[in-house]
């Protein structure tokens, strides 16, 4: 009998684990991949699409070339996911596991932050980053704010390196000077972990006169009177505000129980539930790092060392360790990385690696070592 799996998602979690599996285990598994889209993108991706660098057909890689050995790809809706019993529902059929994968990372809220929908602008979805290839350019002059809305959300870089982006590209419309730059977030400094991340950052933003405003979230915004309403009270007018908005595991996870204070508790190291033979990784989980797809990977390859050494009988598997490498669009065609660990010592540390036209090949790398990895394209 083969090893009945099945994975809920096919981001960078399920991808990875996915391919890991089949490449052990191979004719020794019966892997099922469910996701109820047709294709997989690339966070960064989206920055290049919102800014109209690429189009958004060209940055989707799509599941019909998921081709591995003992894998089969599902684009279907999961409806309920019981993890007592390892089943899930789906709008096409019923799927029972020996061991089940919960990998579906975060939704967005947008209704949970008053005038977003009326008055703003999203960049965190597919959605919303195609929908900003037009209302970006129609911005010519006054103050663009872009703001978190709450607390945790997906790669803590990307509000920077939006706000980097937007400034290069007012620049090369020669319309600048007659706008104003913005960031609100939650934290003092850019990216906690890593003081020396951050300080790049801000003389970045001190350099090209964007106002960095910390330890601030926004908590609503006015359609009439176009203003920006802090958690504090302050106001601030805008003319484009581009929003993070409220992160939430998805609703089907939501409705199986499992969460605790919003998010899918789990072992830090070895990604097991409360349930038997049921794992939850990446986004979706309270495990202790930032919701990023790298940290995602590096738990789906904790979670395959485990499921081959059971299989196989083999020794104790590595655990979690909670690592990852960010690269952050400084502009200008320049691209930094920060290092960081979350899980192996007293805090988060991070090693930052100054922003160079090298790391801009490094950073394609692992886009297309990941293309071919996962879905055989070169």
């Amino acid at each position: 009998m083969k090893l009945k799996i099945i994975v809920l998602g096919a981001g960078f979690g399920g991808l990875e684990l996915s391919s890991i599996l089949s490449e052990a285990l191979g004719n020794s598994i019966d892997l099922t991949l469910i996701d109820k889209n047709d294709s997989f993108f690339f966070g960064f991706s989206k920055l290049d699409v919102m800014f109209g660098k690429k189009t958004p057909d060209s940055v989707r890689l799509y599941y019909k070339n998921v081709i591995k050995t003992g894998v089969h790809f599902r684009q279907e809706e999961i409806l309920v996911i019981d993890p007592a019993t390892r089943r899930v529902t789906t709008n096409k059929g019923i799927y029972d596991a020996d061991i089940l994968v919960i990998a579906l990372g975060a939704d967005y809220d947008l209704e949970a932050t008053p005038g977003l929908i009326e008055a703003g602008n999203e960049f965190y979805s597919f959605a919303g980053a195609e929908k900003l290839r037009t209302v970006i350019p129609t911005f010519t002059k006054g103050h663009a704010i872009i703001g978190v809305t709450s607390t945790p959300f997906k790669c803590p870089p990307a509000p920077s390196e939006a706000t980097l982006l937007l400034h290069d590209y007012l620049s090369k419309k020669g319309i600048r000077d007659n706008c104003e730059i913005s960031l609100v977030m939650p934290f003092g400094i850019p990216v906690p972990p890593s003081p020396e991340t951050s300080y790049a950052l801000l003389a970045k933003f001190s350099e090209l006169g964007i106002r960095y405003i910390p330890d601030r979230l926004v908590s609503a915004l006015d359609p009439e009177r176009k203003v920006v309403i802090l958690d504090n009270k302050s106001e601030i007018p805008f003319d484009l505000f581009l929003g993070i908005p409220k992160h939430c595991v998805p609703a089907v996870v939501a409705r199986s129980g499992m969460t605790e204070n919003g998010w899918i508790p789990v072992d830090s190291l070895t990604l097991k539930t409360k349930y038997p033979n049921v794992y939850a990784i990446g986004d979706v989980t309270s495990v202790g790092t930032p919701k990023a797809g790298v940290f995602s990977e590096g738990a789906a390859r904790t979670v395959a060392a485990t499921i081959i050494a059971e299989l196989n009988g083999g020794g104790i598997p590595p655990t979690y360790d909670g690592e990852g490498t960010c690269y952050i669009e400084f502009g200008r065609e320049l691209v930094g990385r920060v290092d960081v660990k979350f899980l192996s010592g007293v805090k988060p540390t991070g090693k930052f690696y100054e922003a160079s036209e090298t790391l801009v090949s490094e950073k394609e790398y692992f886009g297309s070592s990941r293309r071919e990895k996962w879905f055989g394209l070169k």
